[in-house]
């Protein structure tokens, strides 16, 4: 079931980063940026990463956290934290549990091969766990900025 705009997410529970147990309720009361990206360590998703993180004050100061999603495991997660020094936690949902509940899993073609990957995606969910904006297949030049814009006009209408 992929969630619905303006609709309420279903209650859920994951592992992220620093021992952090994210639930929607965990943040009650401040908007969630959740970005899908397909893996640590490589290039698209180092810049995505990078972006965020230089945009990270911004986000606090427009009442939203920032969580990364990807297959990886916490391992992984911890490297890719530390070595880029992202300030916000990254889900391992190597269950692929989110994943598939935001329907972000896609067949690609990879080197002449079928795969299953993570289309690169963000969700942006209000103070009241509510799905407001999502962005599917994104390019990531620019895309920060649009959602870091759509997180101020949210703290605006709120």
């Amino acid at each position: 079931m992929t969630p619905v705009l303006n609709k309420h997410l279903p209650d859920f529970e994951a592992l992220a980063t620093s021992g952090v147990k994210f639930t929607p309720h965990a943040f009650s009361g401040q908007a969630i940026v959740l970005y899908f990206y397909p893996k640590d360590h490589t290039p698209g998703c180092t810049t995505e990463a990078l972006q965020f993180r230089d945009k990270h004050k911004e986000f606090l100061k427009a009442g939203s956290v920032v969580f990364g999603v990807s297959r990886d495991n916490m391992l992984s997660h911890d490297k890719f934290r530390q070595n880029l020094e992202l300030p916000f936690e990254l889900i391992a949902d190597t269950e692929e549990k989110l994943c598939h509940m935001f329907g972000v899993v896609k067949n690609k073609i990879m080197y002449g091969k079928k795969v299953k990957g993570i289309e690169r995606s963000t969700f942006l969910i209000d103070g009241a766990g509510v799905l407001r904006a999502e962005w599917r297949g994104i390019k990531v030049a620019g895309h920060v900025d649009e959602v870091l814009k759509a997180v101020k006009d949210l703290k605006k209408t709120a």
